[in-house]
């Protein structure tokens, strides 16, 4: 008798907010249906819109928490931090029954090799993202800000989103997606391996010399993306 292949889901970049109700039931609706028949489920990044501390956040998407910890009963969620929810910690995945991963992450699937990332870190051409990330992720930095009132965590985490949105409207559409040269560079640590992403919310698949590069796409109100694996990759829409 032949074994069942393990099957996977990869998505990124849902930004859930505790407002959007649609999107939340499209996420409910894809854990239930799709999410809840397979081995594992990875997303890869900025799940959260915010993450501004498992003590104050995992009250804020109490919904969201509720889904995933319905979900990880039945099948494996791995999930891995974005540039919008990088304070995901231990308290997050007790409460939900997911883990985090770092990146990036060698998955081995059925006969074939994937390296999973989030993608930001490879948008070099955005210097001062790239420098606004190293003061972030600084420990002791998250530190000072973990342990500060929560509405001046609220306030601090608006100033910044507002900085970022209007940096963007001047950034040209290159210098927020990925270098090719750094993928270039990343993926000769890799051979033999193809590469997965989100963060750039261009969807597309790359077909490339020595590797294919799959790009997710962020998730809409009332549509989103995800890539399967079993014996192959196949592209799903969600809606």
């Amino acid at each position: 008798m032949p074994t069942n292949m393990p099957q996977t889901l990869i998505i990124a970049d849902l930004h859930l907010t505790q407002i959007e109700n649609d999107k939340i039931e499209l996420f409910r609706k894809f854990c239930v249906e799709d999410a809840s028949k397979v081995d594992q489920l990875f997303i890869l990044g900025d799940l959260f819109n915010t993450w501004i501390g498992d003590d104050i956040s995992l009250n804020t998407y109490k919904s969201i928490v509720t889904i995933l910890n319905n979900l990880t009963k039945n099948t494996q969620v791995f999930v891995m931090i974005g540039n919008r929810d990088f304070l995901l910690s231990n308290k997050f995945e007790s409460k939900t029954g997911c883990k985090l991963i770092k990146e990036p992450y060698l998955l081995k699937h059925n006969k074939n090799k994937y390296l999973l990332m989030h993608g930001d870190s490879l948008c070099t051409d955005d210097i001062n993202y790239q420098k606004m990330k190293k003061v972030l992720r600084n420990p002791i930095i998250q530190f000072i800000f973990l342990h500060l009132p929560n509405n001046l965590r609220l306030k601090l985490t608006g100033q910044l989103r507002k900085k970022s949105i209007e940096a963007q409207s001047y950034k040209s559409e290159k210098i927020m997606d990925v270098n090719q040269s750094s993928v270039d560079e990343l993926m000769k640590k890799y051979p033999n391996m193809d590469l997965i992403h989100g963060h750039t919310h261009r969807q597309n698949t790359h077909i490339m010399e020595r590797y294919n590069r799959y790009v997710l796409g962020d998730w809409k109100n009332n549509q989103g993306n995800a890539i399967k694996l079993d014996d192959s990759l196949e592209w799903l829409e969600i809606n």
